[in-house]
């Protein structure tokens, strides 16, 4: 089965059960005591690293209608992207699909180069000061093996991280949109299908039922991944050496032999 998580910003409380949840459960450090000194209100984490694999996000922003501002709440996890940048970079196949559709780091296989860091069109990939290694979510894929839910998931008292089967979520999360949009919240939208978020990357395994634009909750629109530009180089590259031959080889036939 292909899973995936459905996280709605709408049920978000911020209380960060996901984050200490999946801390516990996966052995991470916690958050040094200088980032409560940061200014980011209760934000001691800030982002995903290789030490945080769930982050809640507290988003403040301005609404128009009221001429208010808001808060809301977005627990950010690793997007486990159909067509992964960050597996793509591996040289070491350290990182793999997993047969939940999941992507994973081995731990014992990373070799610390970085290069899945700079692969990722999310930021999520971090490596970690313990040991030096890459780490991200890894859809706790040992509770999945024994039918268990991630501890995330199994922590909100809301119900705001949902997993399931990847094409269920995705109508769960369009008649939630409806819903939402049919009670005036008119910015709603699924965050993370072949439209929005993911249409570069094959759809996401992370799904964000959102009620604003993308980019103020920090993600972006239209991620894509870096070897994507890379084969838009080569291509270049490969026109303006053919070009270039084409250009000498009339150069020589027009030189005059005489």
């Amino acid at each position: 089965m292909t899973v995936g998580f459905l996280t709605d910003v709408t049920l978000c409380i911020g209380c960060k059960a996901c984050q200490v949840a999946c801390k516990q459960w996966n052995a991470l450090p916690g958050a040094p005591e200088a980032a409560w000194l940061s200014g980011q209100s209760y934000d001691n984490t800030m982002r995903l690293s290789g030490d945080n694999w769930r982050h809640v996000a507290f988003v403040e922003s301005f609404d128009p209608a009221s001429r208010q501002g808001k808060w809301q709440f977005l627990s950010d996890v690793c997007k486990h992207c159909e067509v992964a940048g960050c597996l793509e970079a591996c040289p070491t196949h350290a990182i793999v699909r997993t047969e939940f559709g999941t992507v994973l780091v081995r731990d014992d296989v990373c070799n610390g180069c970085g290069y899945c860091v700079a692969a990722c069109p999310f930021g999520v990939v971090g490596r970690s000061e313990r040991d030096g290694g890459a780490h991200k979510c890894t859809f706790c894929v040992d509770r999945l093996g024994h039918g268990m839910e991630p501890a995330c998931a199994k922590a909100c008292p809301t119900d705001a991280i949902v997993v399931g089967e990847l094409e269920t979520l995705r109508g769960r999360a369009e008649k939630r949109v409806t819903a939402l949009r049919a009670r005036g919240e008119a910015g709603a939208r699924v965050y993370g299908d072949h439209r929005l978020g993911g249409a570069r990357l094959g759809g996401l395994h992370a799904l964000f039922v959102l009620t604003d634009a993308p980019e103020i909750f920090g993600l972006p629109a239209n991620p894509e991944r870096p070897a994507a530009h890379l084969l838009k180089d080569m291509l270049l590259s490969g026109a303006c050496a053919a070009g270039l031959v084409a250009a000498l080889a009339a150069w020589f036939v027009a030189w005059p032999t005489g």
